[in-house]
């Protein structure tokens, strides 16, 4: 007796055309504007410059790995590498520690005016990263500072301070983003925990830390990621505090050692810097997160 087809496979042959359709454009897209750069970075990375004698004209040929010799023999840039590592250390918990906050506040039923404060707490995300940096930059400044009697007495701009300055911004416009992704996940908690919870006598607080925190855990570490990533490629803030600054130099961050050593031009060493930069906030994003999934076992 012959049996009858199964419906899957002729489902996905019809619906082939719709799905390779729908997915063209991203895949275009995607290809364009992502793979083709980093294609088109990492085969600039392997040529040097050469010139026929003195004031001849400059030809690009290849030269293997020489970029990446120069680049891990390039002291500043290294510099500026630890620098952000040791912003990020402390600057990443911070936000998150506060994100953290206002999101359990936000989901707690002891807060009223829910909507505004979401509102308030997430404006400043909405505030370009330059302009923020350009305000805190001006309420920084001894001499353009409306609270002159604080500025003047605490250096907020100079060397040893300028990091914590520019930390503060970060926090200041990301806080509310990162509220949001594990407000959002707060959301979608079973109300029949909470109740379970008060019925054993547990508070709020005892809720948001053993039952609420747990639970948005992947979120935690989502935003964790973001941030980690984040930190590496830090350019806005520094670039504009540069003008407020004599602190911060022209390779105080990474990408703003890339930005300055692709404008003299030497555009071969940044795009082999970039490379580099991005090999390093993979390893240390992906090493974040099995260190995160090895703690779940």
């Amino acid at each position: 007796m012959r049996r009858a087809r199964t419906g899957p496979p002729a489902t996905a042959n019809r619906h082939r055309g719709a799905v390779l359709a729908l997915i063209t454009p991203f895949g275009l897209f995607f290809s364009l504007f992502y793979l083709l750069p980093i294609g088109y970075a990492i085969y600039k990375s392997t040529l040097v410059i050469e010139r026929e004698g003195t004031f001849g004209p400059p030809t690009e040929v290849f030269g293997g790995l020489a970029q990446y010799a120069a680049v891990f023999e390039n002291a500043p840039f290294w510099e500026s590498v630890v620098r952000m590592l040791a912003f990020g250390i402390v600057q990443v918990p911070v936000m998150l520690g506060l994100a953290l906050v206002f999101a359990l506040l936000l989901d707690s039923p002891l807060v009223r005016g829910k909507r505004f404060f979401r509102l308030a707490y997430f404006v400043p995300y909405a505030v370009p990263g330059v302009i923020a940096a350009i305000m805190w930059g001006f309420l920084y400044s001894p001499n353009l500072s409306p609270f002159t009697s604080v500025t003047q007495t605490i250096p907020f701009l100079s060397g040893e301070l300028v990091l914590a300055s520019i930390a503060n911004v970060v926090t200041w416009v990301f806080v509310g983003y990162n509220m949001l992704i594990i407000y959002s996940a707060l959301l979608a908690v079973p109300g029949e925990l909470h109740e379970a919870a008060k019925l054993d006598g547990a508070g709020q607080v005892r809720i948001a830390w053993a039952i609420k925190v747990p639970l948005v855990r992947p979120a935690i570490i989502l935003t964790a990621v973001f941030s980690i990533i984040g930190t590496l490629q830090l350019l806005a803030e520094p670039q504009v505090f540069r003008t407020f600054s004599a602190a911060v130099n022209s390779t105080y961050t990474p990408n703003l050692a890339i930005y300055t050593t692709a404008s003299v031009p030497n555009t071969n060493l940044a795009a082999a810097m970039s490379v580099i930069l991005a090999l390093g906030t993979f390893i240390l994003s992906f090493g974040f997160l099995k260190l995160t999934q090895r703690g779940d076992r």
